[in-house]
């Protein structure tokens, strides 16, 4: 399977209600989709869309890095000697995590592809099906609670909150109208995108735990590179903290997991590089006894069904956060993962189930 030619196409889809976090506002989910075909014309696709203030990637760096610097050194390798390849993939070029996580997509699913069999079940297959949850995005406390009321009416039963902007008593203040507004049979996650200091982290959880919130987890309460401020948090608070733009890399995830500075991590394919470092990632955290989440950026489902089938075959992967495809007003992917609701199922088709042929007439492309 000698990889012949990559391709990138430049994607933009409306989202039907502005994603807010403490970190950014986003309206439009924009991407660089990758297509690679081999010799005898198989096709495999992934995903990148650029998230500036966590991976540092725009929609031409992406672009560059693909089309540039790391396609071509891939071009004429054989991925019957798929290790080779992903070596020479991550050893390309220094970070540009986003561009190396859609290439590692499409080889992914051509190595699904070459061996007949759906990706999900390659990898290990160890789950079926998943379910996902939905996030609310941050805004007065009224707002939100609505919104989370919305999201329980359609089904969902784990709401991911953000959280981190403005002052700490507003952040409370958004769980308590939450709580008053949809009751407790729902789960709550946290994610403060790097909004609190350490102390006024511990203070925030502190007050929460003595309201008799019930928040599931907090996820990435202090800045990035603060890993020391991050530990503080965990061991001050009982509600488990949850590491996610702290860890990029194996190498992070060791320094997380050697000062036990959090109790989960949530692996996102964009922060990675792919699935092939995934994988490594999720393995180094089981073998410390701290569970996994898979998360993902504003993507599309071509990027989401890619996290979901590493997601589902991994048993130490135990939370699921692959909402950002329904927030879209449009699907513009053939195949993939099916939604119905909070479920998502796989399809039986060979790697990520894309359907190339109509792929190739919605972008206007033959091959």
């Amino acid at each position: 399977m000698i990889l012949h030619s990559i391709e990138t196409f430049s994607v933009a889809v409306p989202l039907t209600k502005p994603f807010k976090t403490a970190l950014r506002t986003v309206t439009i989910a924009e991407s660089i989709f990758v297509k690679i075909t081999t010799e005898d014309g198989s096709v495999g696709w992934g995903e990148a869309p650029p998230t500036h203030v966590i991976t540092g990637d725009s929609l031409g760096s992406i672009q560059f890095a693909i089309d540039h610097v790391i396609g071509p050194q891939l071009i004429g390798l054989d991925l019957h000697h798929s290790e080779r390849v992903f070596q020479k993939l991550h050893r390309s070029m220094v970070g540009n995590s986003s561009a190396k996580a859609a290439l590692d997509m499409a080889l992914h699913d051509l190595l699904g592809q070459l061996a007949g069999i759906p990706l999900v079940t390659l990898l290990g297959g160890y789950r079926d099906t998943l379910e996902t949850d939905f996030t609310v995005s941050v805004n007065d406390a009224e707002e939100m609670a609505e919104d989370a009321a919305r999201y329980v009416k359609k089904g969902f039963n784990v709401l991911k909150i953000k959280v981190g902007i403005d002052d700490i008593e507003k952040d409370v203040e958004r769980i308590r109208a939450i709580r008053e507004k949809i009751g407790y049979e729902t789960k709550l996650r946290l994610d403060a995108n790097q909004g609190w200091e350490a102390k006024e982290a511990v203070r925030a959880i502190g007050q929460m735990e003595d309201a008799g919130l019930e928040i599931e987890l907090i996820e990435q309460p202090v800045k990035a590179n603060d890993i020391e401020g991050l530990q503080h948090v965990t061991l001050h608070t009982h509600t488990p903290i949850m590491a996610d733009e702290s860890i990029f890399t194996p190498n992070d995830a060791i320094r997380v997991l050697q000062l036990r500075a959090a109790d989960l991590i949530n692996i996102k394919l964009m922060k990675a590089g792919g699935i092939y470092q995934a994988l490594k990632i999720n393995a180094l955290a089981e073998s410390y006894g701290v569970e996994c989440m898979t998360g993902s950026m504003i993507e599309t489902k071509l990027g989401i069904s890619a996290a979901a089938h590493f997601a589902a075959s991994q048993p130490n992967v135990t939370r699921f956060d692959f909402d950002a495809p329904l927030m879209l007003a449009e699907d513009i992917v053939e195949g993939g993962i099916v939604y119905d609701g909070r479920h998502i199922r796989f399809s039986r088709e060979s790697g990520l189930g894309i359907h190339t042929d109509l792929m190739n007439k919605r972008f206007h492309r033959k091959g």
